[in-house]
């Protein structure tokens, strides 16, 4: 089945997913954290591509992001990609691939799942059990937008920012979104939607991005498997 062409839209956030080859760990110290979220800070300033959460675990990253351009995103990782890769290899004396493949990615429906989807990447070291609360965790955006920590690499996107007049009002606001888990059918939606380059959002979200991209943004609905034919011989 050939592969669909990777969803990027200007204005429009994304959900991207980055993996270590064969889940390996692709940070082993801090420092290593420190590199990543400095080249992450330099390139999405110079490929023009809004940072409004993101969280880098052990073997993987989450970023959520808003390009201005076709291709910001794709330059941006590209690049990213080549500075932390040698800086990575040369530290631990290794060779070959860190990444496993391209990076997953779906476009986000930012009224219905922008903040939604924040929680799920600011939860993952909760739900992997490393914290008991997400403020616990410091490679994440959750200290900025739940805590309203000045950081540098963030951007917090429209939507955050109706969420009170000041900071500090923002920052209460979204925290009470974090009373909860998310639910399993939500789990399931977002990790279906990056996995597959899909959309999240709602219906007339999808359609417009249907419309937009020129490309279905929906998984193939799975018919019943048509019945074998019996022949007979005369």
């Amino acid at each position: 089945m050939a592969r669909l062409s990777r969803l990027c839209l200007p204005g429009i956030p994304q959900h991207i997913i980055q993996r270590g080859n064969n889940r390996q760990v692709c940070f082993g110290s801090e420092e290593d954290f420190a590199a990543y979220a400095r080249w992450l800070a330099e390139c999405s300033s110079k490929y023009k591509v809004a940072i409004h959460a993101w969280v880098f675990m052990t073997n993987h990253v989450h970023l959520l992001v808003t390009p201005d351009t076709e291709d910001g995103i794709s330059r941006m990782m590209q690049t990213l990609g080549r500075h932390y890769v040698r800086y990575f290899n040369h530290l631990y004396r290794r060779t070959g691939t860190l990444w496993e493949g391209r990076f997953k990615s779906c476009v986000v429906d930012a009224e219905s799942y922008l903040l939604v989807c924040q929680q799920y990447i600011e939860l993952n070291p909760v739900r992997a059990g490393m914290v008991g609360d997400p403020s616990e965790y410091p490679w994440s955006s959750y200290r900025a937008n739940g805590l309203g920590k000045t950081i540098e690499l963030w951007c917090p996107h429209r939507v955050y920012r109706q969420l009170g007049t000041t900071l500090a009002d923002r920052a209460s606001a979204y925290r009470e979104l974090f009373s909860g888990q998310l639910d399993k059918p939500t789990l399931n939606s977002i990790r279906q939607a990056v996995n597959q380059g899909m959309a999240l959002g709602s219906e007339r979200f999808k359609s417009e991005i249907e419309r937009l991209a020129g490309r279905r943004v929906v998984p193939m609905k799975r018919g019943p498997k048509p019945k074998e034919k019996v022949e007979f011989l005369l």
